[in-house]
């Protein structure tokens, strides 16, 4: 279970706080609240109702606290109370924390009422109590007497953290010029005030600075298996080895947070909050929950339906119940009854057993496929974990890993796992990857890079398709200078890593929680840029680049690269006609007139050369008609499904042709024509399965997707591969 805690945050709010200092674009408020925002928005994210978040404005308008009756207390307003805060609470604050008219309110007495808030929420228990102080430190404050407030924060440990607008700060490196006499001795009487209570002091560029950086999240682990590491059969040989072990994830893949869908809800009376409690719409269907402001989850149904004549609308809705699995062989489904299904299953038993060994330089490790696991030592069983240890030791000093059957669970699927020693100073343990077994690996042969084998068996050394030993010396130094290894520089000027594990971040994980916190806090306000830490390792630096562009030139020209024209996007009504390598026309030479009739032998050919030389509209849809009749014979005099793969390929080029020639609509009457007669059995009988063909191929009509000039929309190019006749 995740610790309590409980945060109050203290917002100066004074009327100094909307001027703009030090050249910033924001006010000192606005820019402060950017991390007072960050901060309660990635409460808000977890959705854990044991964080607890409370604020308190100072030197506001008005008085709202427990102490208002003392005139020492004047111008503190609670916000926010202690509790569970949620994106209602979070609209209400925005609204509310404004900069007020007034720069009366004393910080110290803020303090006091945000100790007295935890106090009064907490109690006696175990919570993790904090309160963050942001203020510019220009209002008057009474540091008399502050002996007591340091001694109840230590008694509650409660750990405090002062933030300050331009406050002063050598360690960062800041330092606000002629500043006010208050103010510094303000900003002194805050540092002293937190080194007395061990806590926190800054100023609010640093704090700002640092939001860039994601905070990483640390998982409680849970144990995936808990038993015993054996080796040989303990219940018959005592000679086995049997070690009581626990099973832990080592790493976790972080992933953002997925989108729901709702709908916004109509059923609400003008009078009526959005954000009512939990309750059933009036269809009994969803229900609404207070934090979801207005919206209602969407519930999903579905439903089977199995193809039946009889029934409207040729299909009929059945049960679940009803269904059996169908396994996919080939093209066939093959039924599993449930029955069936139980044999294929193993009867398992729980266990961690080693079936094997081997040589560490022996395992390649793209085998890995698994994240990682650590197996220890069942806590508090100190034989166990003196077993363990020899075992690991023993695994080091051979330079070997174990490979293990695993069952986490009775009547679970057995994994094999590769167990690698681990040896800490101060921690031993077993590193674990699941392992492929032999169905899982597929072998795939690729002609080899050094060398071109020609049919006869000849190796060729020197080819066009291999590179010479010029271009693999360039390849060579463009490699070599683009080195990130020795790029990287620490604070001093020195060599170091260029890229540290611990400042690599998952782009879309923290770019996706940067842009849920933002529009939670401005829902119209334009997603600002990613954080420059998420884009610092998507590009090589510049740097490098520049060094580097002389060895590329040298690779590209050793290589002799040419930039490939691109590629024509638009349609080309008219098109030049393919021109023979020998530069020759055989049309020409033999005196024949150009094509008239397509045969069915060479179809293809003769339909594309007929359309090459030609721009007559009326020759077009002539070939097109006469290769329609061509496709309808092979399939009226075709064996079985004999000719349907020469239909099939006749259809494709006539399509993609007449969409070239931006003539959709040629295409389209002789495919509607086509289905009206597979459909109708007039090409020799049932031909439904050359229609079967004609969808898995998607040949169906040249939609306005493809085609701007096609008349036909995308829905009723959907519905036309249907096997039913419009």
């Amino acid at each position: 279970m995740a610790d309590k805690e409980a945060t109050v945050y203290i917002v100066d709010v004074g009327a100094s706080m909307s001027e703009k200092n030090n050249g910033r674009e924001e006010t000192d408020l606005e820019w402060a609240m950017n991390y007072v925002w960050d901060k309660i928005t990635t409460t808000v994210a977890t959705g854990r109702k044991t964080t607890y978040v409370g604020v308190l404005g100072l030197r506001t308008d008005e008085t709202n606290n427990d102490l208002q009756e003392d005139e020492n207390y004047q111008h503190i307003s609670v916000l926010q109370p202690l509790s569970q805060i949620l994106m209602p609470d979070l609209r209400k604050l925005r609204d509310e924390i404004r900069p007020s008219s007034t720069d009366d309110g004393d910080a110290v007495s803020a303090l006091i009422v945000a100790i007295q808030m935890i106090a009064m929420h907490c109690r006696k228990l175990k919570y993790k109590r904090k309160i963050v102080l942001v203020t510019n430190g220009r209002g008057q404050m009474d540091f008399e007497d502050i002996s007591g407030i340091i001694s109840k924060m230590k008694e509650d440990d409660i750990e405090l953290v002062v933030l300050g607008v331009d406050f002063d700060d050598a360690e960062y490196g800041f330092k606000e010029e002629e500043k006010d006499a208050v103010k510094a001795e303000n900003e002194a009487a805050l540092r002293s005030l937190v080194e007395e209570c061990g806590g926190a002091y800054g100023t609010m560029e640093q704090a700002i600075n640092e939001l860039g950086i994601p905070r990483i999240k640390n998982t409680r682990p849970v144990s995936s298996f808990r038993g015993a590491l054996t080796l040989g059969d303990p219940e018959n040989y005592d000679s086995a080895m049997s070690i009581d072990v626990e099973r832990y994830p080592r790493t976790m893949v972080a992933k953002p947070p997925t989108a729901s869908s709702f709908v916004v809800r109509t059923d609400l009376a003008p009078q009526e909050s959005s954000t009512q409690t939990s309750h059933t719409l009036p269809n009994g269907d969803v229900e609404m929950s207070d934090n979801q402001d207005g919206l209602a989850a969407v519930k999903n149904a579905r439903t089977y339906q199995v193809v039946d004549e009889e029934a409207p609308g040729g299909k009929r809705d059945v049960e679940l119940e009803d269904l059996a699995k169908g396994y996919e062989y080939g093209r066939t489904a093959v039924a599993i009854s449930e029955s069936e299904h139980n044999v294929t299953k193993l009867g398992t038993h729980s266990g961690l057993d080693i079936v094997g060994f081997v040589p560490r330089d022996k395992y390649d490790r793209y085998m890995n496929m698994s994240r990682s696991n650590v197996v220890v030592a069942q806590r508090t069983n100190e034989k166990a974990s003196m077993a363990l240890s020899s075992f690991i030791h023993a695994l080091y000093e051979l330079d070997s890993y174990a490979v293990a059957r695993l069952v986490a669970k009775d009547g679970n699927d057995p994994k094999l796992l590769l167990l690698a020693p681990s040896i800490e100073p101060d921690y031993e343990c077993l590193l674990d990857v699941e392992l492929p077994f032999a169905e899982d690996v597929r072998q795939y042969r690729f002609p080899p890079l050094d060398r071109v084998i020609t049919v006869s068996g000849k190796q060729l050394i020197e080819h066009r398709n291999l590179p010479s030993d010029e271009l693999m010396k360039a390849m060579s130094d463009y490699v070599d200078h683009m080195d990130l290894s020795t790029f990287g520089k620490d604070d001093e000027g020195n060599p170091a890593e260029y890229m540290p594990m611990e400042d690599t971040f998952s782009p879309v994980l923290h770019r996706i929680n940067q842009a849920i916190r933002w529009r939670a806090v401005h829902p119209t306000e334009p997603i600002p840029p990613p954080y420059e830490i998420l884009t610092r390792y998507s590009a090589p630096p510049e740097e490098l680049l520049q060094q580097a562009q002389p060895y590329l030139n040298a690779v590209l020209k050793a290589a002799d690269v040419k930039k490939v024209p691109p590629k024509q996007k638009g349609r080309k009504r008219h098109r030049e006609a393919e021109k023979p390598l020998s530069g020759l026309n055989v049309e020409e030479l033999l005196g024949r007139e150009k094509r008239q009739k397509i045969s069915a032998e060479n179809a293809i050919p003769e339909f594309k050369q007929m359309l090459a030389t030609t721009e007559d509209i009326g020759t077009i849809k002539d070939a097109a008609k006469q290769i329609g009749s061509i496709i309808q014979s092979y399939i009226r005099h075709s064996v079985g499904d004999s000719g349907y793969k020469r239909a099939v390929e006749a259809i494709r080029v006539v399509r993609e042709e007449m969409t070239e020639l931006e003539e959709p609509g040629v295409f389209n009457d002789l495919i509607r024509d086509l289905k009206t007669k597979i459909l109708g059995e007039e090409l020799g009988g049932d031909r439904k399965e050359m229609w079967w063909l004609v969808r898995a191929n998607r040949l169906g009509l040249i939609d306005k997707r493809m085609s701007p000039l096609s008349e036909v929309e995308e829905d009723e190019a959907k519905a036309f591969l249907t096997a039913k006749l419009s």
